[in-house]
């Protein structure tokens, strides 16, 4: 048995089918938070001391609905550490934990603006949005193509994360001032934007490819037909990430996720010295690797057998217990 303490996944705000009454919800908070002062904290949901990250349940007062705030430390930006840097100045402080010799130990107070807590906030939130940020204990499952089939496919198609936000970044609707290349083509075309997850250091660079053509789910529905699709991705992500950043391809991780996190094809890259959330074995596929497994057999990835983590109180894993 695992435990899920390894990863945070901060994708964009989703909101569960099963919880419509919260869909259409208008008392958000989005518009006019300027500050965590109004949050009403209920229960510490995952306080991860690995990645510096705490998943908070709570309300914000005068609003109906739960929420949920997530809190990240973010990794230092080279650019703050120079000479004349506010890291060494009085501006900040030490206080001395105590010392031996020559080695000492100490709480480091930099400035406020060298002290960035990154928040991600989703309200109103769902029993489901809560499960999944909730630290838990895992399982892998080893998903035949019969059980995808009986008990996988039927599960995500009646509980996946509504959609809308994805289709309003592909019709640019919402984050159209975060992306960093398009290709609009129907069928082999993309939107490379920051996932959330970024800081927007190229240290930690991570970024997502997501198709324009609906319909695909993951790795599951892929197949001969889409090579077009998952070459161009590679091949101009490629490209617009060398363009911006001034990273090679081979400085790239550039990979899909099963289970995803939301059942709308998407592709992550990463920088590859930056131990990114999803990268272990059992959830990340190589994009060199899918295209080179499709080559050799189109239909592969509807006769593998793929392994995947669940969460123990998923209702998918109690339906696999069965």
């Amino acid at each position: 048995m695992a435990t899920c303490d390894g990863v945070i996944d901060c994708s964009p705000p989703k909101k569960a089918k099963l919880a419509e009454n919260s869909e259409k919800c208008n008392d958000g908070i989005h518009e006019t938070l300027a500050d965590l002062s109004s949050f009403q904290l209920e229960k510490v949901l995952h306080n991860n001391t690995n990645r510096k990250t705490v998943c908070l349940k709570g309300k914000f007062a005068a609003k109906n609905g739960d929420a949920l705030v997530l809190l990240e430390k973010t990794a230092f930006a080279e650019e703050n550490l120079t000479g004349d840097s506010d890291y060494f100045t009085k501006a900040s402080s030490l206080e001395k934990v105590f010392h031996n010799d020559i080695y000492g130990n100490y709480n480091y107070f930099p400035k406020i603006n060298l002290n960035t807590v990154k928040a991600t906030i989703i309200h109103p939130a769902t029993e489901e949005h809560f499960l999944k940020y909730s630290q838990q204990n895992c399982r892998i499952i080893d998903e035949t193509p019969e059980i995808y089939e009986q008990v996988v496919l039927p599960q995500i198609t009646s509980e996946q994360f509504d959609l809308n936000w994805v289709y309003n970044i592909l019709e640019h609707k919402s984050e159209s001032d975060r992306i960093v290349f398009e290709d609009s083509d129907p069928n082999t075309g993309f939107i490379l934007l920051p996932d959330l997850k970024w800081n927007g250091e190229v240290d930690t660079l991570y970024l997502l490819a997501v198709v324009h053509k609906r319909g695909i789910k993951s790795l599951r529905d892929l197949t001969g037909s889409h090579l077009p699709l998952l070459k161009n991705i590679q091949k101009k992500g490629i490209e617009a990430i060398k363009s911006k950043y001034g990273l090679d391809g081979n400085q790239l991780r550039i990979y899909l996720h099963y289970q995803p996190s939301f059942y709308h094809l998407h592709v992550h890259f990463t920088y590859i010295k930056h131990e990114a959330p999803g990268i272990l074995a059992e959830r990340a596929h190589l994009l060199a690797n899918v295209i080179s497994n499709i080559e050799l057999l189109p239909d592969y990835y509807q006769k593998v057998t793929l392994p995947f983590v669940v969460r123990e109180n998923d209702k998918l894993y109690k339906k696999l217990k069965v």
